[in-house]
């Protein structure tokens, strides 16, 4: 049992993916106390029953304070700091996933549309700005002869769209150039944390940020 001197720490991160129905805060938080008891029982408390409705992804949220009351109704001599996040948003997604033949078509597909679409782009900014034109003067203007469209200016062009793209991207296959994330990375990184604000901040203003019960084990949420 606890005594009124024991700290527990908490840590949950912003967005936490759990592949169960059943979520105990052992799913969705690390923990730190010196009294060593106190931890394994904590993790088991369950907080949160998903729904079997028949969706593939659910998401909720549930308030720190939430959590922390919790964990009071257990053990009210416990002094619990939180040194995470003060809303958590839990990710529930059904591991039911179609075969392996249908991920290879849906990445072949992107792929084949990822390559015509900046193919297209390249050409179509070329052709805007005349760089064929713009190249066959330059060669005739260095060299006195007429350009064949197929030139070391354009072969040049070429390479250096290639070497361009893998230098901004910042890898090729599976090889990083450097330690720093790629400019895709550091935008879906954007992209995830203005995700998870709306999330937060519309569960907080609808007044639906996860409630749980006395019992630990269903979430229901607050009208």
């Amino acid at each position: 049992m606890p005594s009124s001197q024991d700290t527990l720490y908490i840590k949950g991160e912003r967005d936490v993916e759990i592949t169960k129905t059943d979520v105990t805060l052992g799913d969705i938080l690390t923990f730190e106390c010196s009294n060593k008891t106190v931890i394994p029982k904590v993790k088991t408390m369950k907080i949160l029953k998903i729904p079997d409705n028949g969706k593939k992804e659910q998401r909720f949220v549930i308030s720190i304070l939430k959590i922390i009351a919790c964990i009071h109704e257990q053990y009210p001599n416990l002094d619990i700091q939180n040194l995470g996040e003060t809303d958590i948003i839990i990710t529930y997604e059904n591991q039911k996933t179609p075969g392996k033949l249908f991920h290879i078509l849906k990445t072949a597909f992107v792929v084949v549309l990822t390559f015509c679409g900046a193919a297209f782009s390249i050409m179509a900014f070329n052709n805007d700005i005349s760089v064929t034109k713009l190249f066959s003067q330059i060669y005739e203007a260095m060299t006195g002869a007429k350009s064949s469209g197929f030139t070391i200016l354009e072969i040049s062009y070429s390479v250096g769209i290639a070497v361009g793209i893998l230098m901004f991207f910042n890898h090729f296959g599976k090889k990083r150039f450097t330690v720093d994330p790629t400019p895709l990375e550091v935008q879906m990184r954007l992209y995830e944390n203005d995700i998870q604000t709306t999330l937060v901040e519309d569960a907080s203003r609808r007044k639906e940020e996860l409630d749980v019960g006395k019992s630990n084990t269903i979430g229901t949420y607050r009208s």
